[in-house]
């Protein structure tokens, strides 16, 4: 029996418009793969490459006979940052790079402090730390808590 390996590779987000995703992403300060275009592109980030295609290239594959999915999935993708007040720093320039607010800063009941925002087609992104939180030497998530 085949075992589906325990990571995560590749989050793909369907777009709507690539070319305003690719600038939001960019305007972020992450480096772009340099085969990207408006047809498929990708952001490596700490091991985890975040794919952008558009919504309907997305759905005729993943989702065959559905309908592009609209409003908010219930998803949220997270950016673990090394300390607490890196979350209010990283949600301030997230927001100046483009994004909408959801949530400002919070102190979480868990310990940790979190935020929200949203890219420019409503993806939610959490800004998160953890006070047990450990990354890798290339940002990858060790533990978290």
């Amino acid at each position: 029996m085949t075992v589906l390996p325990a990571r995560l590779s590749i989050v793909t987000l369907g777009a709507r418009d690539m070319d305003a995703l690719r600038r939001f992403y960019r305007a972020l300060g992450w480096p772009e793969l340099p085969q990207g275009d408006d047809t498929w592109t990708g952001f490596l980030l700490g091991g985890v490459l975040l794919a952008l295609f558009p919504v309907d290239d997305l759905t005729a594959e993943a989702a065959p006979g559905s309908e592009a999915p609209t409003g908010w999935s219930g998803v949220t993708l997270a950016c673990a940052v090394d300390t607490r007040d890196a979350v209010d720093r990283t949600y301030t320039a997230a927001v100046t790079a483009g994004a909408t607010p959801v949530a400002p800063a919070t102190d979480r009941p868990w310990g940790g402090r979190s935020a929200f925002i949203a890219d420019p087609e409503g993806n939610r992104w959490e800004i998160t730390w953890g006070p047990e939180t450990t990354f890798d030497e290339r940002g990858g998530l060790l533990t978290w808590g």
